[in-house]
């Protein structure tokens, strides 16, 4: 390979046009030796001679101050708004027309360039005496004519013009120019930033070299991010752009910068250049297999909706699933189980006229005026509001509480036998205060047994949702889903994906959700796995089982600013074993004694699950956050280490023994809490 100029790195640099890029630099020699380990912004970078440079971006970061006197360097930042003079050369013009070829300015702008003759000068009928500083006008130029510098003489009398042909020779000095420059000026002219400066003012008074300082963006083979390093590198370099033209650079590309690629470039082979350090989030069979050197197929690259499911509790080991919104399953609704009237209350903001039957009995509280509750009753929700119950302690007194108040419904028949109780309403339904506070177990009753798809699930209904899967998917030759006795959708999202599969079986294929996994992969050139253009129907995995990690990872993202939902009112023995109860007129008003009480959902965006969008619908990848789901499971393990923390800091003092019983069955109750 033929050997052109060898420069220093900042000379090349600093020299290239951002239009011309990229350029390809081969390493010629340097200070270091051959082979030698830079650390550059937390990445080791080898050079050694012959390795080639694809430089692909120049950004310009600050300004090197060399005191050439004082061999002292410093820096300036690019925007630094002082001014400085430029420093005269020392070294003598032999030729006017050597002065015109170097002059630091331009005759066309407003800058002008004095000089002075160091020895009389006679040209034509003309004789210019040693010192006489003059001016440049400009250049005459006439065809079959010698070219002429017009230039001001200036002295003691009226400025007079003279014409002095380039070809004179002699000795001519610049003078110090009147003029100033800002960094940008300098930094923005060849010819300028090639010259000495001073600064105006008392910072420094000495000569100084200006140096522009360049973070260079380049590719190397077998590097898989773009690297980033300073022109400053003591380096010498070759542009070799012509002679490596035929030279291809693998581009090493993440996951989430593949979003970002044309439409045009998929489907496409693509070599895996550094597969995943982790396994610890998806569990599905495709995962173990991309390794390094893999190739798979990218069919296209866009966003998919998707729903967490996850199973109950209660099973012997809980699972978490990523399904796409293509699932052709159909399920049916779950009822849902409420462990306090509390938890009632927001289930009802989200579903108005729930209907819940009761699963434990309830006796009456004397003083406390709780209702009685008999295993089998069934209750309809009806409203929230502010309710006169009495007074623990104080015969006669009442106590305004926040209370759910609901409809018994009667059991059929009831309206054919006598029944003059004046609570009843005319068809046959009793209404019963349910303080907020009041523990006991319910379980939801649904009117209807539709199947849904998982789509028309969201459209539909609020979450989080309990359901069931009742058809399996007969696109899945293995259900994950099915045989689960209960799922949960816990939350919906839209998930940039990328549609792959393995190039010995491109038809079944998967979706890689490229937020969650870190791989480098290149593309290549490879033929497309498939005969004439035809590419196969897919069958895609609409299923995938992922981790616990990958579960509360996700809720922390979700969650990230979600405050934690508020805890249920307490009773009012509960709350005077934790300090002395306040005077009614210093709570405040009802709305707001209560205001961190009760979760005004109404005002919050339902989750629904998206739209299917049909590829000539889809927007741009934009990573963006899901909006927080009301009453998660994370958010409620959250509350319940806030409260566990809370009881660590605030134990009442000589708490009666009687009392401990009651605090501990209060805890209790709250851990089965389900949100």
């Amino acid at each position: 390979m033929a050997v052109s100029v060898v420069l220093p790195l900042q000379d090349l640099i600093a020299s290239l046009d951002k239009k011309c890029l990229p350029r390809i630099l081969q390493v010629y020699s340097g200070v270091y030796f051959q082979g030698s380990v830079y650390d550059i912004s937390g990445y080791e970078v080898s050079f050694s001679t012959g390795d080639l440079i694809k430089v692909i971006d120049t950004e310009l970061v600050s300004v090197c101050c060399e005191d050439i006197s004082m061999n002292e360097k410093f820096e300036l930042p690019i925007n630094y708004t002082g001014l400085f003079k430029m420093v005269p050369e020392m070294i003598p013009y032999s030729s006017v027309e050597e002065m015109v070829t170097l002059m630091p300015v331009t005759l066309e702008s407003s800058s002008s360039f004095t000089f002075t003759s160091c020895s009389k000068i006679a040209f034509e009928n003309l004789t210019v005496g040693a010192g006489t500083v003059l001016t440049v006008l400009s250049i005459e130029r006439k065809e079959g004519k010698e070219d002429k510098l017009r230039c001001k003489v200036q002295g003691h009398h009226e400025a007079a013009e003279v014409a002095i042909p380039l070809s004179v020779r002699g000795q001519f000095a610049e003078c110090e120019q009147e003029e100033c420059f800002t960094l940008q000026q300098i930094l923005s002219s060849p010819l300028l930033n090639s010259r000495r400066f001073r600064f105006i003012g008392n910072k420094c008074d000495r000569p100084l070299v200006l140096t522009p300082v360049y973070q260079v963006h380049a590719i190397m083979n077998l590097r898989k991010e773009i690297l980033k390093f300073p022109s400053s590198l003591e380096v010498d370099v070759v542009d070799v752009t012509e002679d490596c033209k035929d030279v291809t650079f693998e581009k090493p590309l993440s996951l989430t910068e593949v979003l970002s690629e044309p439409k045009e470039s998929f489907p496409v082979v693509v070599n895996i250049l550094e597969p995943p350090k982790s396994f610890s989030l998806l569990k599905c069979n495709w995962m173990p297999q991309l390794s390094l050197h893999q190739h798979l197929v990218f069919h296209k690259a866009g966003t998919t909706g998707m729903v967490i499911l996850s199973s109950m509790k209660n099973q012997k080991t809980q699972k978490y699933f990523l399904v796409s919104d293509i699932y052709g399953g159909r399920f049916r609704r779950q009822p849902r189980e409420f462990n306090s009237v509390y938890e009632l209350y927001v289930a009802s903001l989200q579903a108005p006229g729930l209907r819940v039957s009761v699963t434990k009995n309830s006796k009456e509280v004397e003083g406390e005026g709780l209702p009685v509750l008999s295993v089998g009753e069934q209750l309809e929700v009806v409203c929230c509001k502010w309710m006169k119950l009495p007074h623990p302690g104080h015969a006669g007194k009442s106590e305004s509480v926040e209370a759910l108040l609901c409809q018994r419904l009667p059991e059929p028949g009831y309206l054919d036998d006598d029944n003059d109780d004046e609570e009843c309403l005319e068809d046959g339904k009793q209404e019963v205060i349910l303080p907020l506070y009041m523990q006991n177990h319910f379980v939801e009753v649904l009117t209807e047994n539709r199947k849904y798809s998982l789509k028309d699930l969201g459209k539909k209904f609020s979450l989080p949702l309990d359901i069931k899967v009742v058809s399996r998917d007969p696109k899945l030759q293995n259900d994950p889903l099915a045989g689960l006795p209960c799922l949960r959708i816990e939350s919906t999202l839209f998930e940039p994906t990328i549609l792959a599969s393995f190039p010995h079986s491109p038809e079944y294929c998967f979706e890689i959700p490229a937020q969650w996994i870190s791989m480098h992969v290149s593309f290549t050139t490879e033929p497309l796995p498939w005969h004439d253009n035809q590419p196969p129907t897919c069958h895609v995995e609409s299923v995938t089982e992922v981790t616990n990690t990958f579960f509360y990872e996700f809720c922390k993202r979700d969650n990230t600013d979600a405050p934690p939902p508020p805890r249920p009112p307490k009773s009012y023995n509960d709350t005077c074993k934790q300090k002395p109860r306040e005077h009614q007129s210093q709570r405040g008003s009802p709305t707001e004694s209560f205001a961190d009480l009760t979760l005004n959902v109404k005002k919050r965006p339902q989750a629904m699950l998206p739209d299917i969008i049909s590829d000539e619908q889809a927007q741009p990848v934009t990573l963006r956050k899901q909006p927080a789901v009301e009453m998660t499971i994370c958010q409620a393990q959250a509350d319940m280490l806030l409260r566990m923390n809370d009881m660590k800091k605030n134990v009442p003092p000589q708490v009666p023994e009687e009392s401990a019983d009651s605090d501990h069955e209060y805890e209790i109750v709250e851990e089965k809490e389900k949100y």
